[in-house]
């Protein structure tokens, strides 16, 4: 006997859960998942993705039913996306020609390569997830190299934006234009340097609690419990040493904001919390978020974005969460840290091909090779 658990995604807690029990020797019977076994289920996709999906999933039964390939129903939205997968199996048994014919349209609207890549990602998984195994990409990957081409030979495929890095210099610059006695100010050097010292993702930043900062005589430990390529939630610790400016220093900067945090009654918990007009923490009364006040990961990137405009950074350079992360990679390495031990403290994978990209970026100039040839 083996149980097969089938996720029908929606967007709401209300994603429902069907598990079918399969034996030989016994009838098939209908078996009820718990509340706390679809909450897991649930949260075991980052939140996200799943929201992200959730829309692509969307507009491609849209685009399904509007082409009389799905029936139009009276069906809720939820419901629609509960059942439209399992329906659209029903009626046509092999997706592969639709979903070649739906990544075609994509290109015909001009959506860039990646949102067609993710398109098809949350396909793929609403394939699997309604029972029907793996999808066939064949076709639609082959479409999809081939407009990455069409775009590449017209230009418009040849410039990706990317996250501009924060380098040492751009922050320095950053936390100069804060106001460091005030609170709003306090927080924002303390995350926008331990997110550098880091090398966070805005997530991650987002995640950690006040208990997740252990100091010592050498600086701070900070536990990242998890991420988005620790799947098993393994975590990490990453050891900041003092830094040899005030301002830029992980552990003074993490220390003054816990002093501030600490005089307004708050000692465990989040350790980026949102701020209101009047200097309040936590929750304002028509914010969205946690009820705990938790810093979003988008807040994150706001704050990043925010500050650089302030500082007079370039202003149209890509500035976003990302761009602290990135500038980790390419400070530590200008300055001769190993690669390796570069992604184990930044919590790439060993070999990533992202942090290589990063490291490419220093080595196009620093070791260039026609440095020296004499032209």
């Amino acid at each position: 006997m083996f149980l097969t658990v089938i996720e029908e995604p929606a967007e709401s807690e209300a994603s429902t859960y069907r598990v079918l029990e399969l034996s030989s020797d016994s009838d098939a019977g209908s078996v009820e998942l718990s509340a706390s076994t679809r909450d897991r289920l649930r949260r075991a996709m980052p939140e996200s993705t799943r929201r992200a999906y959730t829309g692509d999933l969307r507009r491609f039964l849209s685009w399904c039913t509007d082409r009389k390939l799905l029936a139009a129903t009276e069906l809720t939205e939820d419901e629609r996306l509960a059942d439209g997968m399992r329906h659209l199996l029903e009626r046509h048994g092999d997706l592969h020609v639709i979903v070649t014919e739906y990544v075609s349209a994509l290109a015909d609207l001009g959506r860039a390569p990646a949102t067609i890549e993710r398109a098809l990602a949350a396909i793929t998984a609403a394939h699997r997830a309604a029972g029907a195994g793996a999808l066939r990409t064949d076709g639609p990957r082959q479409v999809l190299r081939s407009y990455r081409r069409d775009r590449a030979s017209t230009g418009a495929g040849v410039r990706v934006r990317k996250a501009a890095p924060v380098t040492i210099a751009a922050l320095r610059a950053m936390t100069d234009a804060l106001d460091r006695n005030s609170l709003v100010g306090i927080r924002d050097t303390a995350l926008l340097v331990l997110g550098f010292a880091l090398g966070a993702r805005r997530s991650e930043l987002a995640a950690l609690d006040i208990a997740d900062l252990g100091f010592t005589a050498e600086g701070v430990q900070v536990e990242v419990r998890t991420s988005k390529t620790d799947r098993d939630s393994h975590g990490r610790t990453a050891a900041l040493p003092y830094g040899a400016h005030s301002v830029t220093c992980p552990v003074r900067t993490a220390q003054a904001w816990l002093a501030a945090l600490a005089d307004h009654g708050r000692t465990s918990g989040p350790l980026f919390v949102r701020i209101d007009r009047h200097g309040g923490l936590g929750r304002t009364p028509t914010g969205r978020g946690s009820s705990d006040g938790r810093l979003t990961g988008q807040a994150v990137a706001q704050i990043v974005a925010r500050t650089a405009t302030a500082a007079g950074l370039d202003p149209k350079a890509a500035w976003s969460g990302h761009s602290l992360r990135r500038g980790f990679a390419t400070e530590t390495y200008r300055t001769g840290a190993d690669p390796l031990r570069i992604a184990r403290a930044g919590g790439w994978k060993d070999g990533s091909a992202t942090l290589l990209g990063y490291i490419d970026d220093v080595d196009r100039w620093q070791a260039n090779p026609l440095a020296g040839v004499g032209l």
